[in-house]
């Protein structure tokens, strides 16, 4: 995750991919404030299952997935300039290209993470959360800040949050951006590794690459490790001649090959985050991870993070995949996937926890057995029909907002960077010439 660089033709459908993650974590982030028993794979264990808790379908409202995919998107992308200029022989350019984009990425990731933050941080000081601590939803209650007790600490505590956030992921005001630390550190992953492996030939890269593969595998780091060296793997795969002569000899391989990766991937990203024991072929998932995953791992995390990278080869190699994946509409969810990620949750707890929350009054709760009154219930849905309508016109409002920031908010950080970057960098340097690494 993070802000999209510049669309080059070779990344058109990975935009479409990085639009629909996003789209699918602000659907898994409403579905578990509204209604969380879908992240169980049946009601019950001794009750079946809804349409909506069924394998395949479920994807659509498990959002673990999308975080695979934003870091196997960030290995990608990041690395496929660098490798095409490695290939080329233009190895001073990708190692310069390397060191301006890892500086880079600090501002150009922490700077709108951090003015979110504030924003989020300012709407709780006025009190725009209060109905959120008293609706029926525990996500809504549980990621919803107070107000401050003073007007010094809620300055300390703005502060505090910006720096934890980066420090162990621990961000009060928008709890969603503990992802943040781990996916910056993916991007330092992306370009050590590929500092370290400019000069070497593209087979043996790929053979190193795969190594590390294994190593993040077995290491246990399914949140980001095995999903960026993917990403990297992809990148080198998608420009390697002999690939592509592969693929193109055998279409019927690739036909077939490519429909199995998919299926199987989104059927392995169907995995439930509770409760698996309740479904019979979760039941059957479990076995199988404990036999092809490390010990003592989250199979809740390994299991999306697998079902994304196979659903992401599988599309690599999978033209109307592609070709799907690069329409305009999903493109454009892609160009505003940082900010959609960014706002969605504040927006979540405010906008749409008023709308349908607002309106409704709390229940009373009777006496306990002493006769003493019990404190009134959560707020419910004021309606049920407002559901119906309020979540779509949310969905537009959100993308309207996101496009906004993209307008405004995007470009005044990037540039915030690049003053930063003027003041600091050798001259050589900012006339983007190549710059001495050895």
């Amino acid at each position: 995750m993070g802000p999209p660089p510049t669309p080059k033709r070779d990344v058109v459908w990975i935009d479409g991919l990085r639009g629909i993650a996003s789209g699918l974590v602000v659907t898994a982030h409403i579905c578990r404030s509204l209604v969380p028993h879908l992240l169980s794979p049946a009601m019950s264990d001794k009750l079946p299952p809804t349409l909506f808790q069924l394998p395949f379908i479920r994807c659509l409202f498990m959002g673990r997935a999308s975080v695979a995919i934003f870091a196997l998107v960030t290995g990608y992308v990041n690395s496929l300039g660098p490798l095409k200029r490695s290939r080329a022989g233009n190895v001073d350019a990708a190692l310069a290209g390397l060191a301006k984009s890892a500086f880079r990425r600090f501002g150009r990731f922490m700077i709108p993470a951090m003015v979110a933050t504030t924003l989020s941080w300012l709407a709780c000081q006025l009190g725009a959360y209060k109905v959120a601590h008293f609706a029926n939803s525990a996500w809504i209650r549980e990621t919803s800040p107070v107000p401050s007790s003073s007007f010094a600490g809620a300055f300390y505590d703005l502060f505090q949050n910006l720096g934890t956030t980066w420090i162990d992921g621990f961000n009060t005001y928008d709890r969603i951006q503990w992802t943040l630390t781990y996916l910056l550190k993916g991007s330092m992953m992306t370009y050590l590794s590929l500092f370290a492996l400019v000069y070497v030939k593209p087979r043996w890269r790929m053979a190193i690459i795969a190594g590390m593969f294994y190593f993040e595998w077995k290491s246990g780091d399914a949140l980001v490790g095995f999903n960026i060296f993917c990403g990297i793997f992809l990148a080198e795969a998608s420009i390697d001649p002999d690939v592509a002569s592969f693929v193109a000899a055998h279409p019927y391989l690739q036909a077939i090959g490519s429909a199995t990766l998919i299926t199987l991937g989104l059927f392995f990203c169907s995995y439930p985050e509770e409760h698996p024991e309740w479904a019979r072929w979760s039941t059957k998932m479990v076995d199988l991870g404990h036999w092809i995953f490390p010990k003592l791992v989250e199979f809740a995390r390994y299991y999306p993070g697998m079902g994304a990278d196979m659903v992401a080869t599988g599309i690599m190699f999978n033209t109307t995949a592609k070709t799907i994946l690069s329409q305009r509409l999903l493109c454009w969810m892609g160009k505003l996937s940082w900010p959609v990620y960014l706002l969605h949750a504040p927006l979540i707890r405010t906008v749409l926890t008023w709308v349908l929350f607002g309106a409704s009054v709390r229940p009373p709760q009777g006496t306990d057995q002493d006769g003493n009154q019990l404190p009134p219930g959560w707020l419910p849905i004021a309606n049920p029909w407002i559901v119906v309508f309020a979540i779509p016109l949310f969905y537009v409002f959100l993308y309207r907002v996101a496009g906004f920031w993209a307008q405004y908010v995007d470009p005044w950080c990037t540039n915030v960077t690049q003053q930063f970057e003027n003041m600091v960098f050798r001259e050589d340097a900012k006339a983007d010439k190549p710059l001495l690494l050895s």
